[in-house]
């Protein structure tokens, strides 16, 4: 299995890549407005990529529950600087996780060459277009509704099948408009319109989606279902995390995006070594 991300492949089965998250916002969930100055940014992905990051993942806009969404030119405005640096100081592969064509476009313009898009659940032809003219990586996200709206009542009859059914559906769609298959990882979206209960069960069942034959990501990292399942407040979830972590590469997961680069990192590859001495392999 291939993933095609510009000039970039990565080949599995391989070591689990780890995204390390940059967020250059004011007010994400758990580190809005650490790192919201683009030299602050800059240096806190470059201690990433030393601690291990495979891929950095830049966002300039809260996704948590609730937010409210930002303009084109405010979202351009923290993402563009940040990426055009780290472009010229650094040989990490770059990821801007972002729903808007305009900021993805610039993005890749500046240096990126993954698109991690939370609105893949949004028929958006532009998008489409900017993924199958830069031949970028795409993160094909499932989300119930909007950041604004998603944790309002969520409700599947099937979780598990709803969001496989998703992702064909998305797979057939990105090949109507020239993307190829290569391009496409998918993430469940944990978190992003699901209950403590859809989150346990994705999490449970994540072997599913190796179905497609694509990567798969879990980004767990310091997400409210922790809290809710066991009362640990954001700066305590580190154990459940990490926990997470490894159970998604036991499961067949490929990429873990993380906020704890250098911890997620030692148990990933402890977690690794386990499986390959049993089974003979990583994946």
């Amino acid at each position: 299995m291939q993933w095609a991300t510009g000039n970039h492949t990565f080949i599995f089965p391989r070591k689990t890549l780890i995204m390390g998250i940059v967020n250059v916002t004011p007010d994400s969930f758990s580190d809005g407005g650490l790192f919201f100055n683009t030299n602050r940014a800059v240096d806190h992905a470059l201690k990433l990529v030393d601690e291990g990051a495979d891929i950095l993942d830049i966002g300039g806009e809260s996704t948590r529950p609730g937010a409210a969404s930002i303009s084109v030119k405010e979202e351009l405005n923290r993402v563009i600087p940040v990426i055009d640096k780290l472009s010229k100081q650094s040989e990490a592969i770059i990821s801007v996780d972002t729903h808007k064509p305009v900021v993805a476009e610039e993005a890749i313009n500046a240096g990126a060459s993954i698109i991690n898009d939370i609105g893949a659940n949004n028929n958006n032809s532009k998008m489409w277009n900017v993924i199958s003219s830069t031949k970028a990586g795409y993160i094909c996200m499932h989300m119930q509704g909007s950041p604004e709206s998603m944790q309002k009542n969520p409700f599947y009859e099937d979780v598990i099948s709803d969001v496989c059914n998703f992702f064909q559906e998305r797979l057939n769609s990105f090949e109507e408009h020239g993307i190829s298959a290569e391009q496409i990882a998918f993430d469940p979206g944990i978190g992003f319109g699901k209950s403590l209960k859809h989150n346990i069960e994705l999490m449970s069942q994540l072997n599913k989606f190796n179905m497609f034959q694509r990567p798969v990501l879990i980004g767990a990292s310091r997400k409210s279902f922790i809290e809710k399942l066991l009362g640990t407040p954001v700066e305590k979830r580190l154990p459940a995390s990490l926990t997470c972590a490894t159970w998604a590469i036991m499961q067949g997961s490929q990429i873990i995006r993380a906020h704890e680069v250098a911890e997620t990192v030692q148990a990933v590859r402890m977690a690794e070594a386990l499986i390959e001495n049993n089974n003979g392999t990583i994946t």
